[in-house]
């Protein structure tokens, strides 16, 4: 069954399970996702439904999404996900997706935007080694030999060099849901997730169950 759900990254905690043990978790803000728009198979070609995360200012609304917004006759949203469920043709504009879509134990993927490190060289970025730090070396921590010499006599695709760092779009596969709340709206996984805290992600159920 397809299942996913918008989320905020809350930060990071622990807890303790029935046997005792630390268990490290994440806390993510799951929802409510009022579902915004319905894509039908007669209408798009195939069954999905739009849905909005976070109250916004109407102020900060720009003319295009303003007039999605009031076409559909709901408040304006954050963020708005396609999200293909089994569910779709149950779901109705106006409606909510809440947490308790999932359950403790079951797996799912955490899609988001990693943090961003900015320009890094090849140490840091790909954990390459150093040179030597005394007896005159002049290379410390450059980026060494970049191939071979007249044969290719150019630089190999591929090459660890430095560069950017981060802010890409990271999945991370088969977390456990520890806890999932309803009410206040949250959901708990097992281990660390991409992205700062505040950031928006995607939560469903694992494709490697």
């Amino acid at each position: 069954m397809k299942k996913a759900i918008v989320a905020k990254k809350i930060g990071m905690t622990q807890i303790f399970g029935d046997k005792g043990e630390l268990i490290p978790v994440t806390v993510l803000e799951a929802g409510p996702c009022v579902v915004v728009q319905k894509k039908t198979l007669e209408n798009d070609g195939y069954a999905a439904v739009q849905v909005g995360f976070g109250k916004i200012r109407l102020k900060s609304v720009n003319k295009p999404r303003k007039g999605h917004f009031d076409k559909m006759k709901v408040d304006p949203q954050k963020a708005l996900k396609e999200l293909k469920l089994d569910t779709s043709a149950q779901y109705n504009v106006g409606d909510e997706i809440k947490a308790d879509m999932f359950t403790a134990g079951d797996r799912v993927d955490v899609s988001g935007v990693s943090k961003g490190k900015g320009f890094q060289g090849a140490i840091k970025r790909f954990g390459q080694h150093r040179g030597p730090m005394t007896h005159g070396s002049k290379y410390h921590r450059g980026l060494g030999s970049m191939g071979s010499g007249t044969t290719p006599g150019r630089v190999k695709k591929g090459k660890h060099m430095p560069g950017h760092m981060g802010h890409k779009n990271v999945t991370i596969q088969n977390l456990v849901v520890i806890r999932a709340d309803a009410e206040k709206n949250v959901l708990l996984l097992k281990g660390p997730i991409p992205g700062p805290k505040g950031s928006i992600v995607l939560v469903k159920n694992t494709v490697k169950a």
